[in-house]
C-alpha cells in the first residue's frame, strides 16, 4: 500500500495502541509503507542505529570509522520513538529486534527492507555460510522461517536449553542429567523440587529457573514440543485448550505454582538468572549457550557448571529453538541503504562478529565463525560437545506477526497469577487467555489487513 503523492503516511494511520491499553505506550505500525530509493553512499557516511546501550560499544563505534570509514550514531531502543521517526520520513537506517517475534511483526508490516539482493553481491556475509537460525528473519507474508530475509541474527542460543551447577546437586544428593540425552519436562521439575531451600519461609536457593526469553514464545515453543500448535495455520488465533497447549501451559503453571524458580509471583530480586546462578543460589537456569560468557568469566563457577539438552514432554518431539535471535534489521525508508549495509556487514561478519564468536556469549550465525567458540579449557570442550550435538535439534517456531510479544506478555501476567496461586484452574486460565489474546490478535490483523 503506498501514500498518496509520495509523502509519508499520517501518525494517526501508523500509530495504534494495543487493545485495551494491555501494555501502556505499546504501539503497532500500519500496513502502510513508502518505499524511499537507496541514498547515496561512500566513506564519511553517517549511519544511525536505533539500538540498545550493550548491544554496540563506543569502543566498536570508533573502531567502526578505523575499519570502514562510517560514522556511526546511536539511538536509544524504543518502539514508540521508531514509529515517530518512520512517520516522519527520518527512520533509522537498522534497527535492533528480536528475530523470534520481531520479524513476522514488522515484516508483515512492510516497513522492513528485502535484504536478500545485498546477501547476493555480498563478498562477507554468503548465504550458505548463514546458520539456519537466521532463518527466524525470513517471512513470506504468511509464515516466518521461509522467503525474504528482512534481518541477521547477532548471535544466538537453543534458549530451551539449561545450565545446571554440579556442586549443588552433589550437595543435595542428586544425579546429573545425561550429557546429549533430554529430560522430561516432568523430571526436570522434579529434580527442582529436590534441590530448592527454603528457610524461614524465604527461597534461598532456586531448584531451577524456566520463563524462556518471553512467556509467549516459551509457551509458543512448549506447544510445539508437546507435539502441536499454539497457533491457528494462519497464525490469526490461539488456543490453549488443545490437548497440546493445555499441557504446556498446565506444565508452566505447576512450575510456578511450587516456586521451585522465579515467576511473575515469586519475582527474582537480581531480574534475571545470571547473578544468582553466579551466587551458588540457583542449581539450575534454563539459557541456552550465551550464558556461558558470564559463566566462563568466573573461574571458580566454570568448573562445576554443565549445560544441558532441552527438555522433553513424554511422547512429545525433541526441538531445540532460538527464542531470540536479537540482530538487526533495515527500515525501507532509510536513506543511507548503502552504508548501513556495510555498517551491517562489518558488524555480522568483521571484527564485531569474531569478537562475540571467541567470547562465548552465543553461538555465532555465520558457520565459518564456529571454530572461534572458547574451546580451550576441559569444562569449555564438554559444554561445546554438548552444544554442537544439539545444534542437529533446531528448528524455528514460527510467531504470530499480528500481535507483539510484549503485549501478549501482558495479557498473560494479567490473568496467570491467580492460576499460579491457586484461586483459577488451568482449564479457566486457558480460556481467559484464549479470550485476551484472540482480541489482541483480531485487532492486529485488521491493522495488517
Amino acid at each position: 500500500m503506498r501514500s498518496q503523492a509520495g509523502a509519508p503516511p499520517s501518525r494517526r494511520r501508523f500509530l495504534a495502541l494495543s487493545a485495551g491499553g494491555a501494555v501502556a505506550g505499546a504501539a503497532s505500525l500500519s500496513g502502510c509503507a513508502l518505499r524511499v530509493s537507496t541514498g547515496v553512499s561512500g566513506p564519511g557516511e553517517t549511519v544511525t542505529l536505533m539500538v540498545k546501550p550493550d548491544d554496540i560499544s563506543p569502543e566498536l563505534i570508533k573502531q567502526a570509522q578505523q575499519d570502514i570509514g562510517v560514522k556511526i550514531v546511536t539511538v536509544r531502543h524504543d518502539i514508540t520513538k521508531l514509529i515517530g521517526m518512520m512517520t516522519n520520513g527520518n527512520p533509522p537506517d537498522l534497527v535492533r529486534g528480536v528475530g523470534a517475534t520481531d520479524a513476522p511483526y514488522f515484516a508483515a508490516r512492510d516497513v522492513m527492507e528485502d535484504l536478500d539482493p545485498y546477501f547476493a553481491r555480498s563478498d562477507i556475509l554468503k548465504v550458505d555460510d548463514l546458520d539456519p537460525v537466521n532463518d527466524l528473519w525470513r517471512y513470506d507474508g504468511r509464515t516466518q522461517g521461509k522467503g525474504p530475509r528482512y534481518g541477521m541474527a547477532k548471535d544466538f542460543s537453543q534458549d530451551s536449553m539449561f545450565w545446571y551447577n554440579t556442586a549443588l546437586f552433589d550437595r543435595a544428593g542428586v544425579d546429573y542429567p545425561p550429557e546429549t540425552e533430554p529430560v522430561t519436562f516432568d523430571e526436570w521439575l522434579e529434580t527442582a523440587k529436590r534441590l530448592t531451600r527454603r528457610r524461614n519461609g524465604q527461597t534461598t536457593v532456586f531448584g531451577g529457573s524456566y520463563n524462556g526469553v518471553l512467556t509467549p514464545n516459551l509457551l509458543a515453543t512448549l506447544t510445539v514440543a508437546a507435539g502441536g500448535s499454539l497457533f491457528s495455520d494462519d497464525f490469526s488465533r490461539v488456543d490453549f485448550t488443545t490437548p497440546e497447549a493445555r499441557k504446556a501451559l498446565g506444565w508452566y503453571i505447576e512450575y510456578g505454582r511450587t516456586r521451585v524458580g522465579p515467576s511473575i509471583i515469586q519475582p527474582d530480586p537480581n531480574t534475571w538468572d545470571g547473578p544468582t546462578y553466579q551466587a551458588g543460589r540457583m542449581a539450575m537456569s534454563g539459557n541456552g549457550y550465551w550464558l556461558g560468557g558470564l559463566i566462563n568469566a568466573d573461574k571458580e563457577l566454570a568448573p562445576v557448571s554443565r549445560l544441558a539438552p532441552a527438555p522433553v514432554f513424554e511422547a512429545g518431539r525433541r526441538i531445540s529453538p532460538c527464542q531470540a535471535g536479537t540482530g538487526l534489521w533495515m527500515p525501507k525508508k532509510s536513506r543511507n541503504k548503502d552504508a548501513a549495509w556495510r555498517v551491517f556487514e562489518w558488524f555480522f561478519g568483521e571484527a564485531p562478529a569474531k569478537g562475540r564468536a571467541s567470547s562465548g556469549w552465543g553461538i555465532p550465525t555465520l558457520k565459518s565463525l564456529r571454530p572461534l567458540m572458547p574451546a580451550k579449557e576441559p569444562y569449555q570442550q564438554r559444554v561445546l560437545k554438548v552444544q554442537n550435538a544439539e545444534l542437529r535439534h533446531f528448528s524455528v517456531i514460527a510467531f504470530t506477526p499480528y500481535a507483539t510479544a510484549d503485549s501478549l506478555y501482558a495479557l498473560f501476567n494479567q490473568v496467570a497469577p491467580a492460576a499460579m496461586t491457586g484461586g483459577m484452574s488451568v482449564d479457566a486460565l486457558a480460556g481467559r487467555l484464549n479470550s485476551l489474546m484472540n482480541e489482541q490478535l483480531k485487532r492486529g490483523k485488521e491493522q495488517v489487513g
